[in-house]
């Protein structure tokens, strides 16, 4: 499937495992989320629809309700963690939009 950027700093992020932006720079600094972050656009570049995306459980594959006009869907980058990758589906593939840090989503109540 073809999977494109919406944000250059993903792209940058994605290619060289590093970027300026600095809503990113947490994920420069964790390697174990850099490297599922990587994980997760390359099975979505392998897999030719988004129904092969639930094959990987590790992922939580899901379609995002309430959000409008966009349909929205989500992965989660590392078991354990509730960083989230956004995309929307599109005609020709994926548009990556950004990496959710979200420390209330899933329950998380810190």
């Amino acid at each position: 499937m073809e999977v494109t950027f919406r944000d250059n700093a993903l792209l940058e992020l994605y290619e060289t495992g590093k970027t300026k932006e600095s809503k990113y720079k947490h994920v420069c600094r964790n390697k174990k989320l850099l490297g599922g972050y990587t994980r997760a656009v390359t099975i979505m570049k392998s897999a030719e629809t988004t129904d092969e995306l639930k094959k990987f459980s590790f992922l939580h594959y899901e379609k995002l309700k309430h959000q409008g006009k966009e349909q929205r869907s989500s992965l989660r980058l590392l078991n354990g963690m509730v960083e989230r990758l956004i995309f929307t589906e599109t005609e020709d593939g994926i548009e990556v939009e950004l990496i959710e840090i979200d420390s209330t989503h899933y329950g998380n109540k810190k």
